[in-house]
């Protein structure tokens, strides 16, 4: 099954536009670029976009096409040249152009770092490589530009900021871990829940705590592995910067998992609930009943001798 072609009896709350119409997306070295982009790609497809993944001046770039015949170019920083894996920039540039019009040109998004002492970065550098407001930005310049050509997908209230864990002398372990798995355990709970529920509505409710694309488990395990890979890097070291290679490896990896489940929650909530068999009205149990008894004989009178 080439890239990430869905499965056609997969029901999906929010269809994806097709994959691009060439004969690269049947290679592997494109589903591999294809998947290093997902996170990228899939909410623009969600939002009836086309993507295509392509070489650039340096790098690898995610093409969208846009309504009016120009497209978006969204990539890691081209010059100088990202040192980056594919996916995993230190930051995106995302500028809107039309081929057959030099007039049409404009940067929608950049969170690159600056390269010159004297310039000041722009606001979203602060964001670096992260997709979530790359897409926000994007969304907002082409709802203002009517080329959406599907609304953007309604999005879970952003829960409340999670509560900063208490100091490890606060949480109860063994000395050999040193602090428990508090969010091991929370997930563990979250199981927990999931084994309780009666109806494939409550579990759809729970499903959407960890697919959720914005908020939900596997989107923020990813960021985990993203901000743990910059972690790394930060040490300057060779094995750092293995590290943060290989962290940047998970991180596409959770996202593509949670592509790939994109309309579980609907499937699961559209499952028709389970209905207990009736039983049959309780009788008491009988007794076989015994075959008839054999005549017996008289009894054969004895003469005495």
């Amino acid at each position: 099954m080439p890239a990430d072609e869905p499965n056609p009896t997969a029901a999906r709350a929010t269809p994806l536009a097709p994959l691009p119409d060439h004969q690269d997306v049947k290679t592997p070295w494109w589903q591999e670029l294809w998947r290093r982009h997902a996170h990228v790609t899939t909410p623009l497809r969600e939002r009836g976009l086309v993507c295509d993944i392509e070489f650039g001046i340096s790098a690898y770039i995610v093409r969208v096409s846009l309504p009016d015949d120009s497209c978006l170019i969204i990539s890691p920083p081209q010059d100088p040249p990202s040192e980056r894996r594919p996916g995993d920039p230190e930051g995106w540039i995302a500028t809107r152009e039309d081929p057959d019009d030099a007039t049409v040109f404009e940067v929608v998004y950049d969170s690159a770092p600056s390269t010159d002492p004297g310039t000041t970065p722009r606001p979203e550098a602060r964001h670096g490589g992260s997709a979530a407001p790359l897409i926000e930005a994007i969304d907002h310049r082409l709802a203002q530009l009517g080329l959406l050509p599907a609304p953007v997908p309604a999005q879970s209230p952003r829960p409340a900021p999670a509560q900063p864990a208490p100091p490890a002398q606060d949480i109860p372990g063994t000395p050999e871990r040193g602090t428990a798995s508090v969010y091991g355990d929370a997930l563990r709970e979250l199981t927990d829940r999931l084994n309780a529920v009666d109806s494939p509505a409550d579990a759809a409710a729970l499903l959407q705590q960890v697919l959720d694309p914005t908020n939900g488990l596997l989107a923020q395990l990813g960021e985990f592995f993203e901000a743990a890979g910059e972690k790394a890097r930060e040490a300057e070291e060779d094995d750092g910067f293995d590290l943060s290679y290989d962290l940047a490896d998970a991180a596409a990896e959770v996202r593509q998992l949670g592509e790939g489940l994109h309309g579980a929650e609907d499937r699961m909530r559209a499952l028709t609930p389970l209905t207990p068999a009736p039983r049959a009205p309780f009788s008491p149990a009988r007794a076989p009943s015994l075959p008839p008894a054999s005549p017996t004989a008289p009894p054969t009178s004895r003469r005495p001798r």
